[in-house]
């Protein structure tokens, strides 16, 4: 779910690469797959994939148990918090140095708030009534926001008919999962709006990272640690004023959080670069279909929340889509 600060090449296509998060799939300066040195990963790749659908769907499901004893800026605090303490500890274990330069740390401070400030909070602020399967399936339409952002603000991305076709599948799909034909009737339109926009705020911190920072020497690394913690501090400044200290530490909504921020946010980036370097962006990035029905299938079964036909269709429909705008027709061949 965490979108990671990760450095774009000039050549990369479209912000709709953006893997849920969520997530971003970045393009990684790592070593290359099969560069002499490099160790094989000790778990095949699909079984690193499976997980990393599972964690980033179970997202969702966390975000919903940690709202039950924390205010939803609490949540997002803890969550960010983890995180960087999570990759901290990597970058100490590689011995790898923070990004330097006050301009790269500023752009990183503005990273932060749009890749991870304010939609972890807009998140838990909409799990408040919203059931977190419907969260899930609204992050989905992250792709098809950045597929649009992208055609506008990326002078490399040209509008093509595909992609075209693909925006107005997802977004037909998004009036499906709405239930747009009954007047929306029975949807929270607030916790939806939140969600909404919340996944509407990573392709556009991406647009910001893909002009900023791209190039950066810095490893992906690095650069997401250092964005972590100035997620960390910026919530931690806004937290006391609009929250009330907790009256306790409940064990499930607490080790809740704590996951949250050290699996999803923390070692699941982790576990997506090593997908990047080894099977490329574009298989790594399909993870981001699986994240909606791994949230559906928790909520569920683990929530016990009640799903309409409409929700699981309209996913389907809107994962059609974005797939359909990430897709590139095949050359020609003479």
């Amino acid at each position: 779910m965490s979108a990671p600060a990760a450095p774009f090449r000039r050549s990369d296509t479209g912000i709709g690469s953006t893997a849920p998060s969520a997530t971003a799939s970045v393009t990684s300066p790592a070593v290359p797959a099969g560069t002499p040195g490099r160790r094989r990963p000790a778990l095949d790749w699909r079984v690193r994939f499976a997980v990393l659908s599972v964690v980033w769907g179970f997202s969702f499901l966390l975000i919903k148990v940690g709202t039950e004893a924390y205010a939803p800026l609490q949540v997002a605090l803890g969550r960010v918090f983890s995180g960087a303490v999570v990759l901290g500890a990597v970058l100490l274990l590689r011995r790898e140095p923070l990004p330097r330069g006050r301009r790269t740390w500023a752009h990183l401070a503005v990273a932060a708030l749009l890749l991870n400030a304010v939609p972890f909070s807009l998140f838990a602020y909409a799990e408040l009534t919203l059931p977190s399967s419907l969260a899930g399936i609204c992050n989905a339409t992250s792709p098809l926001w950045g597929m649009a952002l992208s055609l506008v603000a990326l002078s490399e991305d040209r509008p093509t008919r595909r992609r075209f076709a693909g925006l107005g599948l997802g977004f037909l799909g998004v009036l499906t999962v709405l239930g747009a034909w009954q007047g929306f009737s029975g949807l929270d339109a607030r916790g939806t709006a939140l969600a909404l926009l919340a996944s509407f705020c990573y392709p556009v911190g991406w647009i910001y990272v893909r002009r900023t920072l791209a190039g950066s020497p810095s490893s992906p690394v690095a650069l997401t640690g250092a964005q972590l913690g100035l997620a960390t501090l910026e919530l931690a400044v806004v937290v006391p004023f609009f929250t009330a200290a907790p009256g306790g530490f409940p064990l499930w909504p607490t080790l809740a959080v704590v996951a949250l921020g050290a699996l999803g946010t923390g070692l699941a980036l982790q576990m997506q670069y090593g997908l990047v370097v080894e099977v490329g962006p574009t298989i790594a990035q399909t993870v981001t279909y699986f994240i909606p029905v791994v949230a559906t299938a928790a909520g569920v079964l683990v929530l016990g929340e009640s799903v309409h036909w409409n929700a699981p269709v309209g996913a389907l429909i809107v994962l059609a889509g974005a797939a359909l705008t990430q897709s590139r027709p095949r050359p020609v061949r003479a």
